[in-house]
């Protein structure tokens, strides 16, 4: 009797349930099938199949004729998917790329009705799609949940078209939160629930019949369900769907910094506390450099969110409505400063080049080669300009040489790089980096910051001081 019992509390501690009938019988109805339709361009011959004039094009010439003119006619192509309505007057989501080149979509529901349905909008960069259909009467439809409240080990249930068989349930539990998987925007819950081809677009359930996720992705070496599926987490979902309802596009904020994470030797190197924030490796023309920011400079808060690394800040920055005006907090040279910059918008900028590096004209006779930290550092003269393909500019010092047994090089330093700055500081002569060493010692520090520059692409990296340097 006493072990019974305690099995039970341990059970009802887990919220594990008794069945998912219930749950699965009330949000069924808000779950859809997808199908599409597309037009593929029929065969004209052999190209692509066998390089032109090889013996073997007669050959495939006569294979194609002999299939007949109807296999060079356009043809109609399938792909199947789910979705879930949310809104009775009949908005739906899916993934883009089941809807993606589609040129008809259909919806079937639950009790058997097909609809047309019309795109509203899509975002790549989520995955996620907005539909639209009419029906003679409201539709039954579900509620986004929370996300940020769901916990590893919470029951979940998706629901969908799986290998195309048809209204499925599958349940499991949240296996992790914030996963990324490649995109700048990536915050999928890991599930166990059972998700295969056809579920995408689908909903992952709460057990109070919340969607918490869309089904998105799964990792497999078979292309089945092996337990280890995505849902793009509904807090990112929301926030897209409503703005493609209302514009039919997204509409990001844009803070316009490149940024890298702050590495352990990094923050050691900067005399920060904790290796936490987002440093500023570049500000080129937009919203930043207009508030004051600096390359060099930490962002430790954004709009009163604290910066914990890179991803989270382009995640709340994307996630903050343009045109606002926000407070930014930097660390900049051991002192906290405020900014207060107003956002512009991600989707306008996309194709903007960063502003070159600006600096003193100043030349000065100087050695013509140092060998410091496993780096052999030259100079930028015309010469060496041409010979790295470097404008007018480009201000410091060129990398010509990297030891391969040094820590330079594994951090990812080769020749033709550029050392632009040191300890926050312009470097155009190899006494001018000697100087920031010398101070970064005096200092007490074990490392020294660089901003190096390849191709235009700047980043900093740590690198230890050598005592018997």
């Amino acid at each position: 009797m006493v072990l019974i019992l305690s099995q039970s509390l341990m059970a009802h501690a887990r919220g594990a349930p008794e069945t998912f009938a219930d749950l699965a019988e009330a949000i069924s109805p808000s779950v859809v099938n997808i199908t599409t339709s597309t037009t593929v361009a029929g065969r004209t011959g052999p190209q692509g199949i066998v390089p032109e004039g090889s013996p073997f094009e007669d050959f495939f010439r006569e294979f194609q004729d002999r299939q007949g003119p109807g296999d060079r006619q356009p043809r109609r192509s399938s792909a199947l998917g789910s979705g879930f309505v949310i809104s009775e007057d009949g908005f739906i989501v899916t993934n883009n790329h089941v809807i993606e080149g589609a040129d008809e979509i259909e919806i079937e529901f639950f009790e058997g009705m097909t609809l047309p349905a019309q795109l509203i909008g899509t975002d790549p960069n989520t995955d996620i799609a907005l539909l639209k259909v009419e029906a003679d009467k409201p539709l039954k439809f579900v509620s986004f949940g929370d996300s940020d409240k769901s916990r590893v080990g919470d029951w979940v249930m998706a629901m969908g078209n799986p290998l195309g068989q048809g209204f499925s349930v599958s349940a499991g539990i949240v296996s992790a939160r914030n996963r990324a998987l490649s995109g700048t925007y990536d915050d999928y819950i890991q599930t166990d629930a059972a998700i295969n081809r056809g579920n995408s677009g689908g909903p992952l359930f709460n057990m109070d019949g919340e969607v918490i996720g869309v089904n998105t992705a799964i990792l497999s070496p078979n292309g089945g369900s092996i337990g280890i599926g995505f849902s793009m987490a509904s807090n990112v979902v929301t926030k897209v769907v409503d703005q493609l309802k209302e514009f039919g596009e997204t509409r990001r904020g844009w803070l316009g910094v490149r940024i890298q994470d702050v590495t352990p030797d990094v923050a050691e190197a900067l005399g920060l506390d904790k290796a936490e924030g987002a440093l500023v490796s570049d500000v080129p023309d937009g919203p930043a450099k207009d508030g004051g920011m600096l390359a060099g400079d930490v962002i430790v808060s954004f709009d009163g969110v604290d910066v914990v690394d890179t991803r989270q800040l382009v995640r709340v920055v994307a996630n903050t409505q343009v045109g606002k005006t926000v407070r930014v907090v930097v660390n900049r040279e051991g002192k906290t400063e405020t900014l207060k910059i107003t956002l512009g918008r991600r989707e306008e900028a996309e194709g903007a080049v960063p502003a070159s590096m600006s600096g003193d004209d100043l030349e000065q006779e100087a050695p013509s080669s140092l060998e410091i930290m496993g780096l052999t550092l030259s100079p930028l003269t015309e010469d060496l300009r041409g010979e790295l393909q470097l404008d007018e500019s480009t201000k410091g010092l060129a990398v010509v040489g990297v030891d391969e047994t040094t820590e330079a090089f594994e951090k990812g330093l080769r020749q033709g790089d550029v050392i632009t700055e040191a300890s926050q500081s312009q470097v155009l002569t190899l006494d001018d980096l000697q100087a920031r060493i010398d101070e970064a010692r005096e200092a007490g520090r074990k490392s020294i910051l660089l901003l190096v520059r390849r191709g235009g692409d700047p980043r900093f990296v740590a690198l230890t001081l050598d005592e018997s340097e």
